[in-house]
């Protein structure tokens, strides 16, 4: 687990890119297995692929902010305790 955060933090542009291109290949596998229940133009499939991988986007990125915040506010009290002692 500590191998993937590691490689994650070190290439975050390739980690969200790949996550990007991943929730749209689901997205459209999805839409296309559904097209006999509504049928879309596949351009309208398309758009919406890209919506929902821009909503796991968003969604990663808010994680990885709120992740990265308590992970520098953690080590700023571990600092701060240390310097006390």
């Amino acid at each position: 687990m500590e191998a993937l955060q590691s490689w994650i933090s070190k290439h975050k542009l390739t980690s969200i890119g790949t996550l990007w291109a991943s929730a749209i290949g689901a997205s459209l596998a999805y839409n296309s297995r559904s097209a006999k229940r509504s049928p879309l133009k596949p351009s309208l499939r398309l758009i919406h692929a890209r919506m929902h991988a821009q909503a796991l986007t968003l969604a990663v990125l808010s994680g990885a902010a709120v992740y990265h915040y308590y992970a520098q506010r953690n080590d700023e009290e571990t600092d701060m305790s240390m310097e006390h002692e």
